[in-house]
């Protein structure tokens, strides 16, 4: 029978998941997968935790849903102050959406109503990065720097600034050093917003460590410290996305607490709720909330499904979860044991140019030559041809293409769920190895 869901490619419809447990899913054919990205970097406790399926099941027969506009509930008030308690500091307040796409409309709008309550309504321009990805909804796709996924859509997108990524595999110089080229990219916002003016800025977003796009990319160290003392310079927001990289992620809670910074407003989703339900949430300052407070009053925003109270029961017990069992110190350890096995693996592979992450979340960056870092013919498809590979191997990884600039280069992310034992990231990164080795032959083949 033919299926009448519209998916996302119509030329390749996807296989029928229809179970999982723990790190395993299994589709309609009875065949089963390692989820090693947990799908997205979502499913950080792995597939039917009894304790969040138990929560969910008492909040759906004690109350499924109530308008915020005209109730808060006890789950979403228990949930913001759990994230409160180890919130970077100066971060208060929680709103509560429906993922990272929604959250990082929130937080634009957010700030640009912040300017308009304290008096400086000129303050409408963002300035993001290049190769960046902050979701798919037309203002996030507008201050994202993803030229590919921006390209169809850019008749309808607002006008953004994008300044380059702080991604030094690809683009630091052999004559200076990281913290040189650190500075130099974080210069760059300013005399963005120099040449901007710097009363029409409202704020600059970036991904703490950059997600999907060009793979699992870390800043190197200081960068987002200048970057902090520039938006203080001159008033600009600091609008951290930790949709991919937060909670847990990377090893600390929040990926900028390795920096040593925090931001006015932050975003995180994934790992909030880790699939069970959709949930995303968008962090706020005391100094952003009290703009609202002593002004109008009231945030001109809104959605139907904002604190949802089963999305927040399941949120509440995934967090509750992660602390009861030590899980983000626990991502810290199996990171270390998950990049030592990549790096016996793939250190000396001929076309793994990098290796490169934090915790639980690693990419490998695929090149034609080591030497040169000149990548394959993006027609080849490499990093589709590695999932396609992995799939049929059993295994499931996230691939993507245009790492460089949107067209040029590959890679494949893994982040696999936080309860990964030492036996299961052995057999991933077995698995990935057999799987790369044979989407290379397939691809010299079809050169």
């Amino acid at each position: 029978m033919p299926s009448h869901v519209f998916p996302r490619s119509v030329s390749a419809p996807p296989r029928v998941a229809v179970s999982g447990r723990g790190l395993m899913i299994r589709d309609s054919e009875g065949r089963e997968y390692i989820d090693a990205c947990g799908g997205a970097a979502v499913s950080c406790l792995g597939h039917a935790h009894p304790a969040v399926i138990e929560a969910v099941r008492r909040q759906l027969e004690t109350l499924e849903y109530a308008h915020t506009g005209f109730f808060s509930t006890p789950v979403a008030e228990e949930l913001a102050d759990m994230l409160m308690q180890e919130a970077p500091p100066g971060i208060a307040y929680a709103y509560f959406v429906s993922g990272g796409s929604e959250a990082i409309e929130a937080a634009l709008k957010m700030a640009r109503q912040y300017f308009l309550e304290i008096g400086q309504p000129k303050r409408s321009r963002f300035i993001a990065r290049r190769q960046s990805y902050h979701g798919n909804t037309l203002g996030a796709l507008a201050v994202g720097g993803n030229m590919w996924r921006r390209e169809p859509y850019a008749p309808l997108l607002m006008e953004t600034s994008h300044v380059s990524p702080c991604f030094a595999y690809r683009f630091r110089r052999d004559d200076e050093s990281e913290d040189e080229y650190g500075r130099r990219v974080a210069d760059e916002l300013e005399a963005e917003i120099l040449r901007l003016g710097p009363d029409t800025v409202a704020g600059f977003l970036a991904e703490t460590v950059v997600g999907a796009t060009s793979g699992s990319v870390p800043p190197v160290a200081g960068y987002f410290r200048r970057i902090r003392e520039i938006c203080d310079r001159y008033g600009v927001l600091l609008i951290l996305d930790e949709v991919m990289s937060g909670m847990g992620r990377c090893g600390t809670l929040h990926a900028c607490t390795a920096e040593g910074i925090a931001p006015d407003l932050m975003v995180v989703a994934k790992g909030l709720g880790a699939g069970y339900q959709p949930i995303g949430a968008l962090l706020c300052s005391e100094g952003v909330f009290q703009a609202f407070a002593q002004g109008s009053g009231a945030f001109q925003h809104g959605h139907t499904y904002l604190a949802h109270p089963v999305a927040c029961a399941a949120a509440l017990a995934v967090q509750k979860v992660m602390r009861e069992e030590k899980l983000v110190a626990r991502v810290a350890v199996q990171g270390e044991k998950l990049r030592d096995m990549l790096q016996e693996r793939f250190g000396n592979h001929a076309h793994v140019g990098d290796i490169r992450g934090r915790g639980l979340f690693w990419s490998l960056e695929f090149v034609r030559d080591r030497a040169s870092k000149a990548v394959f013919d993006p027609k080849l498809k490499l990093n589709a041809r590695v999932k396609a590979a992995a799939l049929d191997r059993g295994l499931m990884v996230y691939p993507m293409g245009g790492t460089i600039d949107g067209k040029q280069g590959d890679h494949v992310t893994l982040a696999p769920p936080f309860v990964v034992t030492d036996a299961e990231l052995a057999e991933i990164v077995a698995r990935l190895g057999d799987s790369v080795d044979a989407a290379l032959a397939g691809a010299k083949a079809a050169r």
